[in-house]
């Protein structure tokens, strides 16, 4: 697993703009989505996973295990319920918000890049987010 411990920034995306308008985020929430492009790491600590983001002063840490629910705290003031699955060099994340919908977020890491893949229950749409080392 080369990419444990090992920073991505972001590269370029696909379709992130209609994923956005589609999730129904008010404008301002919209604007922040839209220019929020953190680098991302992944770490292992015994059966635990640390995923980290960060975006200049912003960082966030989500701990998980797989296949274990938790309720993810997010800067929007929403709480879905989050399960994360892990194949291989794939994470895929689940959050649930009700009868809000779902998402689910798939990260494919490999040594010299990683793609993350981003659907919605309430969009027939995919967006992609493509990150490099930093």
């Amino acid at each position: 697993m080369a990419y444990f411990g090992k920073e991505f920034k972001f590269e370029k995306e696909e379709n992130y703009e209609e994923f956005i308008k589609s999730i129904s985020a008010a404008d301002e929430t919209a604007a922040v989505f839209l220019t929020f492009k953190p680098n991302y790491k992944i770490d292992k600590k015994g059966d635990e996973y640390v995923m980290t983001l960060t975006n200049g002063d912003f960082k966030k840490e989500i701990s998980f295990k797989p296949g274990v629910a938790f309720e993810e705290d997010m800067s929007t003031g929403l709480k879905p319920t989050t399960v994360f699955t892990v194949d291989g060099d794939t994470f895929t994340q689940v959050q649930d918000y009700g009868s809000k919908g779902k998402i689910t977020l798939k990260r494919e890491f490999s040594a010299n890049q990683f793609k993350l893949t981003i659907t919605s229950s309430k969009w027939d749409g995919v967006a992609y987010r493509y990150y490099v080392p930093a």
